[in-house]
């Protein structure tokens, strides 16, 4: 098992790593719209926080010697459920032709005020 460390993405915001590679698997913790240099949320449209956290998931990624071609399973914890057509907008153009399973779900709050949504994915090593 190894610990998964990204100077390109930000760091966690709480006592986890951002990912751990165990198994022939990546499993990456869920990643807030927070930019890597300030550590402060992204604030913009919904669009824009979808777009730094799919940003901040491939560094990690790439940290890992995987990329976001190799995601098999995504979860995205969203806000406010009529943000759905926005964040597929932004997801199926950074995803392109793969399309991993995924869940998405509704939550009351998220671990930072302002955070529109939070994404974990499980990627192959």
């Amino acid at each position: 098992m190894q610990y998964i460390h990204s100077d390109k993405a930000p760091k966690a915001v709480g006592p986890y790593s951002l990912a751990v590679k165990a198994n022939g698997f990546v499993f990456v913790s869920g990643q807030l719209p927070l930019d890597p240099e300030s550590g402060l949320i992204v604030e913009g449209s919904v669009e824009e926080q979808t777009f730094r956290v799919l940003q901040n998931i491939e560094a990690i990624l790439e940290s890992a010697g995987s990329d976001i071609s190799k995601v098999v399973k995504t979860t995205v914890f969203v806000t406010d459920i009529a943000n759905f057509q926005a964040i597929n907008k932004v997801y199926s153009e950074f995803f392109g032709d793969n399309r991993p399973a995924r869940s998405l779900v509704e939550v009351s709050k998220l671990p930072k005020e302002k955070a529109l949504l939070e994404m974990e994915v499980i990627a192959l090593a």
